[in-house]
């Protein structure tokens, strides 16, 4: 015969199930970042506040070593003289350095995607900004899992 759930029992239940659809929201790009990267970005920005979306950030969830971490950015941008993308910033948010790499972008180059390697020396979110044509600032962020780091502290 079935056993009623005691109110108890449906409350734990119901906590862990809340628990865990929080766990898998993702974070919004302009969360919390650490005071460094946060600085870095503010000089960017001014008085601009960055949107969330048009940028497509691949790096891996795991880096066995955090001296040469692969990302790729695509931002998507028609790359017209009227519209496109000026500058792409990526900024690793516990290296002791966050400033990573800056990408002056044209609009001969007729995608705005930039593929390189970058050193992590801890598991750290990534954040990258995108300056577009028009001054709008558009944010990503992804955080990698470093097993060696690859930066001194």
């Amino acid at each position: 015969m079935h056993q009623p759930t005691s109110p108890t029992r449906r409350g734990a239940m119901a906590l862990l199930a809340a628990g865990v659809t929080v766990a898998l929201l993702p974070r919004p790009a302009w969360a919390q970042l650490s005071a460094a990267t946060q600085a870095a970005v503010d000089r960017i920005r001014g008085s601009r506040t960055p949107q969330e979306g048009r940028i497509t950030l691949r790096a891996p969830p795991i880096a066995e070593n955090g001296n040469t971490v692969p990302i790729s950015v695509l931002v998507d941008s028609p790359m017209t003289p009227a519209d496109h993308v000026r500058r792409i910033y990526v900024f690793a948010d516990k290296n002791p350095t966050p400033d990573v790499a800056t990408f002056t972008l044209t609009p001969a180059l007729g995608r705005a995607q930039v593929d390189t390697r970058i050193r992590l020396g801890q598991t750290q979110d990534l954040v990258v900004l995108a300056e577009m044509s028009d001054g709008a600032l558009y944010m990503a962020r992804t955080e990698v899992k470093v097993t060696i780091g690859g930066c001194g502290g």
